[in-house]
Order: structure tokens, then C-alpha cells, then sequence
């Protein structure tokens, strides 16, 4: 199995990007705000979850490993298979997930996409025993620049023109996710969780609650 990659990104679309090692590119599917860290010419680390099946095989990319075990565990809930697993990591962040889980927040978990009332109460009763590994602490990112290996931590102006660039991808209009990521921003000043991951999962929770 394929655990983890290091390489050149030499291609990002809207849900995955290619990372070439050793002269083979490696598709891997992957949260917006994980795609949104990620640039093209740029060598990175990520976690990857190798996922077989009798028709094909598909990688996902994570940031860091408490994003890989959420993926992993959100798929022993009978019903939630891959693809609503990296859905529901593009809203929730792991800390989130177990939050919600271990106060039975059934809404919380419903604001992933595909999640409805009777798959997120099924989440907070299967999930119960085995979020206890997932830390209340966020992790910091894995992604890293592999020459210098240092921890991808934009400024500001960076975080906010790339969460933009993320939910304009995925269909928002330029204003609507400008709009949305200034109204985060502006909630936490001097927050140490203004990062990439955090202002974009909290600006599309708005953006879906607002629809």
C-alpha cells in the first residue's frame, strides 16, 4: 500500500493533483483545503490512503496523519465510503468530527455534503468509541516544501486569496467567497488557526448554512 508520497505537483484540477516520484505520476484525490496548500513546480509530503476495489484504485492526499486516521475511521460507519469520507473532512476538520461525535451533535455532522439526519445520528453512535485517538489540538500540516522542509504558513493576504481561489473552484462566485472569507478573518484576529484549512472550512459551513 502507498502510505505517503513525496514529489513534484505537476498538475491540481478542482479534486486532485498529480505528484510526480522517481518519474511516475501519482493521481490523488484530495479536501479542498488541501488542494488550496498545494502548488504547481512545487516539491511537498503528503499522508495517502490507497484505497483498492475490483475496478480501480484510487489515492487520496492528506495534510497531515489526523486527517488520514478521520478518513480511515469515518469509513467504518456502514453507508459512508470514500468519497463521503473526504467530503465530510472538506467541512469538518478531524477536531471537529470528534468534537461533534462525543456530544452527539448530530447537526454539526450534518453540514458535510451527502451527510442527512439519519447517517449523521448512525456517524455520532458508530463513531463514539473510536475518535478518541483524534486530538482536540489540531496537527500542524505535513504538506511541506520537501527542499526546505518547512510547514506551509502563509501570510494573511495568502490565506485569503487561496481559500478564495478554493471556493471559486468549487463554484462560488468570486464575491460571495470573498465576502464569506473576510467575515471568518474578521472573527479572529491574531487567531493562531488562520490558516488555509480552517478559514476555508469555516467559509464554505457559512456559505451552506446561508443557502
Amino acid at each position: 500500500m502507498i502510505a505517503s508520497l513525496r514529489g513534484l505537483v505537476i498538475d491540481k484540477s478542482l479534486d486532485s493533483v498529480v505528484i510526480e516520484c522517481a518519474g511516475v505520476g501519482y493521481e490523488c484525490q484530495a479536501t479542498p483545503a488541501t488542494l488550496a496548500q498545494l502548488s504547481r513546480g512545487e516539491e511537498i509530503f503528503v499522508f495517502t490512503a490507497h484505497i483498492v476495489r475490483e475496478d480501480a484504485q484510487t489515492l487520496y492526499a492528506f495534510s497531515n496523519a489526523d486527517q488520514k486516521r478521520a478518513f480511515q475511521v469515518l469509513q467504518t460507519v456502514s453507508g459512508v465510503g470514500a468519497r463521503l469520507a473526504l467530503g465530510v473532512l472538506g467541512t469538518l476538520s478531524p477536531q471537529d468530527l470528534a468534537r461533534a461525535v462525543r456530544a452527539g451533535d448530530v447537526k454539526a455532522l450534518q453540514k458535510a455534503p451527502g451527510v442527512g439526519k439519519r447517517l449523521a445520528e448512525r456517524m455520532a453512535v458508530d463513531l463514539k468509541g473510536k475518535v478518541s485517538d483524534l486530538p482536540d489540538v489540531p496537527e500542524a500540516d505535513a504538506t511541506v516544501n520537501a527542499t526546505t522542509a518547512v510547514s506551509l504558513e502563509p501570510a494573511e493576504e495568502q490565506v485569503k486569496d487561496q481559500a478564495v481561489q478554493a471556493m471559486v473552484g468549487l463554484g462560488f462566485s468570486e464575491s460571495d467567497a470573498r465576502r464569506a472569507v473576510d467575515a471568518v478573518l474578521a472573527q479572529w484576529p491574531g487567531s493562531q488557526e488562520k490558516n488555509v484549512s480552517a478559514v476555508l472550512r469555516t467559509s464554505l459551513a457559512s456559505m451552506n448554512k446561508g443557502r
